[in-house]
C-alpha cells in the first residue's frame, strides 16, 4: 500500500479540524472558515441545517449556544482527559508521571497549557493536536524522499492512535454526542470518532506494509 500526498494533506486538514474543536471554544474565524468551505462544511451535516445557524449571525451563535455547550461539555460535565479514564482513582495526571509527556517531550512536542482551555497534556485536544503534527513530520520526510522517516513517523502515530486516542475517546465522544446541546459539537464528536477509527485501520494496513 504505497502513501499518497494527497493522504497526507487530507490527514493534516481533519486533525486540525476535530483538535481545534475540541481544544477550545471556535472563534468566528474559525466558523467563518467551516462556512467558506464546502467541504469542511459537509462534515457537519447537522450544522448544516442548523435552524440557529440560519437565524443568527456568528457572534451570536458563539456567545449564546456554542461557547454555553463547550464550557457544559469539556469543563463541567464531561472529563475530556486520558488519565481520568485509565487511572483506578479517575484522577486527572497533570505531571510527569503523565505517559503522554514522555512521548511528547521526545518528539519535541511543547504544550502551552496556558494558551489552551485544558489543565493536563492529556486533554483530547492536544493529544489530537499531536496527531497533527506527526502528519507534517509526516509530509516534511515524505517531500524528501527519507523513508526510512516516513516509515518511523508512521509507526509511532499507530502506535499513538491504538494506545492513547482510542484507548479512552471512543466512551468520552460518545457521551460527547449524547450531551451536546449544539449540532457543531454533535457532529465533531460523530465526526471524531468517525476518522480516528477509520485512520487507525489506515495506518495498520499502511504499517502491515513495512513489517512484511
Amino acid at each position: 500500500m504505497n502513501i499518497t500526498i494527497d493522504e497526507i494533506e487530507n490527514r493534516i486538514t481533519l486533525y486540525t479540524l476535530i483538535s481545534r474543536v475540541m481544544i477550545s471554544e471556535v472563534s468566528e474565524d474559525f466558523l467563518k472558515s467551516i462556512e467558506s468551505n464546502k467541504v469542511l462544511l459537509d462534515l457537519f451535516p447537522n450544522y448544516k441545517e442548523w435552524g440557529k445557524r440560519k437565524e443568527f449571525n456568528n457572534n451570536i451563535l458563539k456567545e449564546r449556544f456554542l461557547d454555553v455547550d463547550y464550557a457544559n461539555l469539556f469543563l463541567l460535565h464531561l472529563v475530556p482527559y486520558e488519565s481520568f479514564y485509565k487511572r483506578d482513582d479517575q484522577m486527572i495526571e497533570s505531571g510527569g508521571d503523565n505517559p503522554v509527556i514522555d512521548i511528547y517531550n521526545t518528539l519535541d512536542f511543547k504544550v502551552e497549557l496556558n494558551k489552551a482551555r485544558v489543565v493536563s497534556p492529556d486533554h483530547i485536544g492536544v493529544e489530537l493536536e499531536f496527531m497533527y503534527m506527526l502528519c507534517e513530520a509526516l509530509q516534511k520526510a515524505f517531500e524528501a524522499n527519507d523513508q526510512e522517516a516516513v516509515n518511523e513517523i508512521l509507526k509511532v502515530q499507530q502506535g499513538f492512535l491504538g494506545e492513547h486516542l482510542l484507548a479512552w475517546t471512543p466512551m468520552f465522544l460518545i457521551n460527547m454526542k449524547r450531551e451536546s446541546r449544539t449540532a457543531l459539537y454533535h457532529d465533531a464528536a460523530e465526526l471524531a470518532l468517525e476518522f480516528m477509527l477509520s485512520d487507525f485501520e489506515y495506518l495498520n494496513e499502511l504499517t502491515a506494509t513495512i513489517e512484511a
